[in-house]
């Protein structure tokens, strides 16, 4: 598989996966002993500065810290720089979300993880994540959620803009391999990611918007793309980062969404 092919089947969002997972256990819908290896799929995980601990900590002891509570007390947020929505403010936990780009919020804790890299003595290379707690402030304020129908037609509406503007400028020259990728974002039923407990309109935003930040993300990677000068580089970053922000807005929406 090529690096480009390999990078769209990544897995998605490692807080992403988190919230939805932890939100259905803490609904009674997934036993406890699933989450863990549900939210690592094959990596180690672990926990840092979890209420009650003393050194770093395996995520299915770490999980204990949500077990008090409810699924709406579990949120995902995506911020950005210049585009911090969902966090609790100026602080330590907001200044390390917006370098991670992800973040959990569960009641007075905030977690976000931190992705490090290690090479065996063989040379295989691999990864291990480590779920790095923060206390948030009690009186921190709840933000307005994003409703999945609305975060549907503001990911639709982008979409269309973007790749209007991309087509019209000549510079929308996706790599071949990334086919697939596009293909899937248009499939409706690409919607087995989530737990259960999520209705079938969150299930088919979060499977579109996922494949979709891959692709983003890809696409910075290999930027400025089809772009020739610097004018059409500044066109393509502009039709892209509108995109961006809604498919945020997309996977933090069906993550968030209530549970049924």
């Amino acid at each position: 598989m090529s690096t480009a092919a390999g990078a769209t089947t990544l897995a998605t969002r490692r807080s992403s996966r988190l919230v939805a997972w932890v939100r259905s256990w803490r609904a009674g819908l997934v036993p406890y002993d699933e989450v863990a290896d549900e939210v690592s799929l094959g990596e180690e995980h672990l926990v840092a500065d979890a209420p009650g601990t003393w050194m770093d900590v395996p995520l299915r002891e770490g999980l204990t810290a949500f077990s008090k509570l409810t699924p709406d007390q579990i949120r995902l947020v995506l911020p950005v720089p210049g585009d911090p929505r969902g966090l609790p403010g100026p602080g330590e936990f907001t200044g390390a979300a917006l370098v991670a780009g992800e973040a959990v919020i569960a009641g007075s804790l905030g977690l976000i993880p931190e992705v490090r890299s290690h090479t065996s003595g063989s040379g295989m290379t691999f990864e291990t994540v480590l779920w790095r707690c923060f206390p948030l402030p009690v009186d921190a304020p709840t933000p307005v959620p994003l409703t999945v129908s609305e975060a549907e037609g503001e990911l639709n509406l982008l979409l269309a803009e973007a790749t209007n503007t991309l087509a019209r400028l000549d510079i929308a020259q996706w790599r071949p391999e990334l086919a697939g990728a596009l293909a899937a974002i248009r499939k409706p039923d690409s919607a087995n990611e989530l737990p259960p407990g999520f209705e079938p309109r969150a299930r088919r935003l979060f499977a579109r918007a996922n494949v979709l930040d891959r692709v983003l993300a890809l696409a910075d990677e290999v930027a400025p793309g089809g772009a020739v000068n610097g004018f059409e580089a500044q066109a393509r970053d502009a039709a892209l980062r509108p995109l961006a922000a809604a498919c945020r807005g997309a996977l933090v929406a069906a993550c968030n969404a209530p549970l049924i």
